[in-house]
């Protein structure tokens, strides 16, 4: 059951690419955000069957690769485009699939991050950059289309992602388990980000702003969080 979830996860990834292909960059992201369900629910599965594989963990990195590296990396790649279509620099997105490989290939073999993270987790980075480009997209007139929507942006965006990506910056992970220390500073910060994105919510509803901003907002917020989190504690 959980391989089968995984699968879903990478199915949604696979249509999603071919949704960014032809242009069609919103159902992009409503199927990334799909196959972001899939990724909870198949280690949720996992943990309530007890039915962990070692291929089952090779298939979720595999379908990870996919869903949050290459479809986020193809619709910023499409983006950029937009802009200036016979630009080179259009496919410096496209960097995002190889960290995203680096960044799943340490993962997989660092034992330290069972509990939390060393560097921006591929989901979070496609969160920020699915999030980024649903929203010019369906907001075409908003100020965010303008020099945040360029390629020199983009690029930016993207070389900043990548780093984070392969960084040894630790970063909470977001998912409650059964046994966790109430009062470690991790749990404390995982409360605090669920309380952000109901801030986010209620002001995005109430300035009557496209809900991807919830998204974007929170997972900005999310990185921030974690670099102060590292600074103050140094």
């Amino acid at each position: 059951m959980p391989n089968t979830i995984t699968s879903m996860n990478l199915l949604c990834g696979a249509i999603g690419v071919i949704c960014a292909f032809e242009g069609r960059l919103e159902l992009s992201f409503i199927l990334m955000l799909g196959a972001a369900l899939c990724d909870f629910c198949d280690g949720l599965c996992a943990r309530m069957l007890n039915a962990f594989s070692p291929i089952g963990k090779e298939l979720d990195s595999l379908a990870d690769l996919i869903s949050f590296g290459l479809l986020p990396a193809i619709m910023l790649h499409e983006l950029a485009r937009e802009a200036d279509a016979n630009c080179l620099l259009t496919f410096v997105p496209l960097l995002l699939v190889v960290f995203s490989a680096l960044r799943l290939a340490k993962f997989n073999i660092d034992e330290s991050q069972t509990e939390n993270f060393r560097g921006l987790a591929t989901p979070a980075c496609a969160m920020i950059t699915g999030s980024f480009v649903y929203y010019i997209s369906v907001s075409p007139q908003s100020m965010m289309s303008g020099w945040p929507a360029s390629p020199v942006f983009i690029i930016l965006s993207t070389v900043i992602l990548c780093a984070l990506m392969v960084s040894r910056i630790p970063m909470f992970s977001m998912k409650f388990k059964k046994g966790a220390k109430t009062e470690s500073p991790q749990y404390r910060m995982r409360i605090a980000f669920i309380g952000i994105f109901c801030v986010c919510t209620v002001l995005v509803a109430l300035l009557g702003l496209d809900w991807s901003l919830i998204i974007l907002l929170s997972f900005v917020i999310y990185v921030i969080m974690n670099l102060v989190n590292l600074l103050t504690s140094k």
